[in-house]
């Protein structure tokens, strides 16, 4: 038996990973998951729990930041672990940096110190990073390659930056098998209504100003979260060692031309477009070539961004129940 530690695996990338590993045929048998999220606001039980009648997924309801607690979910000897758990939201980030490093920073490092202590012998240590890392780009410039330097911007970008330091640093200093993703903006079902698609989303069928920064004209590259876990997928069996991979998928779009898609699919009247000021320290434009990961891997993006953001709407449309629930609880941890 493979035994697999997955973190924040009740977040929104996570929680869709699990989706996708639930129907892979290569894990049916002879793996076993232990997923490990203290559900805080981000982590929603609701969104994974019908998983849990299942012989291969066991539930840690554990904080990262707590070694001790930790320590009692990798007496399997993990074959790998796939670190998904973070605090992500940069707006939080700017009000409470420290929660952001202990999460980021000093969660990595228990996790790294644990594989390094409990790992099987034939294992991966695989850190789901953002492209924020390295900071933003002027319209001109090309997208960012694995050796563009990190210049992060925020709090947040900084203690992702730190974590993935942390993990070459276990690699080169101890010898840990780790890899590191880092991927462009993540969009689809179950992503908590603070991030912009979700929250313009939720605006505009309750009738309520979508506010955006500045001018809206921020530009991002968009990847559906299901392209994004298939990528991890294929670094996870086919990545190098050492090494790190962009995930992107050549989607780069403004702010504002995403908010207007939302009006117009919703039926909503472009009026409901409120301009706010800007939020300190907003990167302009971030865009991802990923020419390595697809030169090493058979991996390669294939949903539409037409075709997924119908249906992330749709998905939002026929769950309202889930959104109420998360917004409820994201209000008690503001």
């Amino acid at each position: 038996m493979k035994h697999y530690i997955i973190t924040g695996a009740a977040g929104f990338i996570g929680s869709n990973f699990l989706r996708l590993i639930d129907q892979t045929e290569e894990f049916s048998q002879g793996y076993h998951f232990h997923v490990v999220d203290s559900l805080t606001y981000a982590g929603h039980w609701p969104s994974i729990s019908d998983l849990f009648d299942k012989d291969h997924f066991s539930f840690h309801q554990v904080d990262i930041r707590d070694l001790k607690a930790l320590e009692t979910v990798f007496k399997c000897k993990p074959e790998a672990v796939l670190h998904f758990a973070a605090e992500s939201h940069v707006d939080r980030s700017i009000d409470t940096p420290s929660l952001f490093i202990e999460t980021n920073v000093l969660g990595t490092a228990n996790l790294l110190k644990l594989s390094q202590e409990y790992r099987a012998q034939d294992f991966k240590f695989l850190q789901v990073g953002t492209d924020e890392v390295y900071g933003s780009l002027q319209l001109e410039d090309p997208a960012f390659t694995e050796k563009h330097p990190l210049q992060p911007s925020s709090p947040y970008s900084a203690s992702k930056a730190s974590a993935d330091l942390l993990v070459q640093s276990f690699h080169h200093t101890y010898g840990l098998p780790t890899i590191i993703s880092r991927c462009s903006n993540n969009y689809g079902p179950y992503q908590y209504p603070e991030k912009l698609i979700p929250l313009m989303i939720d605006k505009a069928l309750n009738d309520e100003k979508l506010p955006v920064y500045g001018d809206g004209q921020n530009i991002r590259d968009w990847i559906h979260v299901e392209d994004h876990n298939r990528a991890i997928l294929a670094i996870l069996n086919q990545g190098r060692i050492g090494e790190v991979y962009n995930i992107g998928s050549n989607m780069e779009l403004k702010n504002l031309s995403i908010v207007e898609m939302i009006l117009e699919k919703v039926g909503k009247s472009k009026d409901l477009i409120e301009f706010v000021t800007d939020r300190p320290g907003h990167d302009f434009r971030y865009a991802m070539n990923t020419t390595k990961l697809q030169s090493e891997t058979d991996w390669r993006p294939q949903i539409d961004f037409a075709q997924g953001i119908n249906s992330t709407i749709d998905w939002y449309l026929n769950n309202k129940d889930w959104v109420s629930e998360v917004k409820s609880k994201m209000n008690k941890n503001s």
